[in-house]
């Protein structure tokens, strides 16, 4: 009897586990949501997967909480960070509604499994504990028990899955993909088309380029003594992290052309007087 009262209760380790644990993954779900950066809505996704692993590992699930975070966090999520990374979604991008109205959908859609799930919650009864201790044992441990659970009572809904995530992952591929209509263009053709276009067709010129300096935040200059745009990168113009030194550059420029002027003027001053 005492054993039936244990397993109901719930020890204050339990309870702050649970409510610590449960507050950071629901933060880290809506932040997923709500974040406009597809980058740290997949980094908070990942948060709560790790917090879920940890709710598997506490509960005796230990197989799933490794899976949880070797597959789903370690793969999964990591694969979908270093794509959004290396592609660069951005916040603008990613404020685009493809399909309109989506948005409104995907909040309604939300609200109604909310719904659902916490009816479904709140009418369940449980007249008796099944522990996952007593799963366990009766195959001799949490692997073999989800193991036998899988390829024998489970065997053909595990299979389907299997082929509907095959399926899936060709279909993508598939529609990815996009046949080539035309003989890809060689370098030499390329450099031709880049010739009739006026692009720029050499090396773009180092930074500090007719100047003093060689900082990369401050555009080179030209022989006439502008400032070359090509110099600095992109990145540090769109930011307006450029420091600009044409005046300084042509103050000295102008002092430099002064003083050789007055040099020459000397030479020929001394070659009249030496004639």
């Amino acid at each position: 009897m005492s054993a039936n009262l244990a397993a109901y209760a719930t020890s204050s380790g339990e309870a702050f586990q649970f409510w610590v644990l449960g507050t950071v993954a629901v933060v880290g779900a809506l932040c997923t949501i709500l974040m406009r950066k597809a980058v740290h809505s997949a980094l908070c996704l990942a948060g709560t997967m790790i917090v879920l692993a940890v709710f598997y590992l506490a509960n005796g699930a230990y197989f799933l909480g490794i899976v949880q975070i070797v597959v789903y966090t370690g793969a999964i999520m990591m694969l979908f960070l270093f794509v959004v990374m290396l592609v660069g979604v951005t916040a603008a991008d990613s404020l685009k509604e493809t399909i309109k109205g989506q948005r409104w959908w995907a909040v309604a859609c939300g609200l109604g499994f909310g719904i659902l799930l916490a009816a479904g919650i709140g009418n369940a009864s449980l007249k008796d504990f099944a522990g996952l201790g007593a799963a366990n044992s009766a195959y001799g441990g949490n692997v073999e028990g989800l193991a036998a659970l899988i390829f024998t009572k489970y065997v053909f809904a595990f299979e389907i899955t299997g082929a509907l995530l095959i399926t899936a992952a060709v279909g993508a591929m598939v529609l990815t993909h996009r046949e080539r209509t035309e003989r890809a263009r060689t370098q030499r053709e390329l450099s031709e088309q880049r010739v009739r276009e006026g692009k720029h067709v050499p090396p773009l010129p180092a930074p500090g380029v007719y100047a003093r300096h060689n900082a990369v935040d401050i555009a080179g200059l030209l022989p006439d003594g502008t400032p070359a745009e090509l110099t600095v990168m992109q990145t540090l113009r769109k930011r307006g992290q450029i420091r600009d030194v044409s005046t300084e550059a042509m103050a000295d420029l102008k002092a430099l052309e002064q003083r050789s002027e007055e040099r020459l003027g000397r030479d020929r001053d001394e070659e009249e007087a030496t004639r």
